[in-house]
């Protein structure tokens, strides 16, 4: 088994393990840490007591970053007519219809953020077995399925992120790079947070909020103090 690089060690030589801190001392020594000679993604993994294998117990959504993720999505939209003119105009990346679905069977699939219109879901349905494995299936329930397709291209490319609980339990994502200012790091993931938690399904029981981790790209990872971020 290989050793950790230096970087990483250095990074883990403040870090307790065991030991779980505040947001705010966690976002600095996650962003302190990061020294990759690359712009590191700041990342929030979330263990929540549910089983997402029943479906009162899925949690899923949408979480408007308040200071941006730091990435430059690609956003695909499914619409004719207008709707298919304000999604150009609103900068979506591609914009079609039954070409566009033919593109995607093929393969290209150049976006990394998926809205449609509700009228051309029939269509879009066919793609469920290509765009559903990779997270791009579009969806109402977070905002991908809309007639305002301008206000979700913005959302897309202003920072929104999607949320989706994984078989273990666990919820992740990226919130943020480490050249973010401490301030907006923290806004970040306390925005996130903030949005599982209202997310909770109505067939959650127990605790619902177990663990919370911070972490970057190439460093180690910090636990939060739970009961001082919320409580669901």
């Amino acid at each position: 088994m290989s050793k950790p690089g230096k970087r990483y060690r250095a990074a883990s030589e403040n870090i307790d393990r065991e030991a779980t801190y505040s947001l705010e001392e966690a976002v600095k020594m996650i962003k302190d840490g990061a020294k990759a000679k690359f712009d590191e993604t700041v990342e929030v993994a979330m263990n929540l007591g549910v089983d997402p294998r029943h479906a009162d117990q899925m949690v899923r959504g949408v979480c408007q970053l308040p200071n941006g993720s730091g990435r430059t999505l690609r956003v695909g939209v499914f619409a004719k007519g207008d709707k298919a003119d304000e999604a150009k105009a609103a900068g979506a990346d591609v914009v079609g219809a039954e070409d566009l679905v033919e593109e995607v069977q093929k393969g290209n699939i150049n976006f990394d953020r998926c809205i449609a219109t509700p009228d051309m879901m029939p269509l879009v349905g066919r793609l469920g077995k290509v765009l559903g494995p990779r997270g791009l299936m579009p969806n109402p329930k977070v905002g991908t399925v809309t007639m305002d397709v301008a206000d979700a291209v913005a959302a897309a490319k202003g920072g929104a992120v999607e949320f989706r609980v994984e078989k273990a339990g666990i919820v992740h994502a990226g919130v943020g790079k480490a050249s973010f200012a401490e301030k907006a790091l923290l806004e970040n993931v306390q925005a996130f947070i903030d949005a599982v938690l209202k997310a909770k399904p109505a067939g959650a029981k127990g605790t619902f909020l177990k663990r919370i981790a911070v972490t970057s790209t190439m460093g180690p990872g910090v636990k939060v103090e739970t009961s001082k971020v919320g409580s669901a």
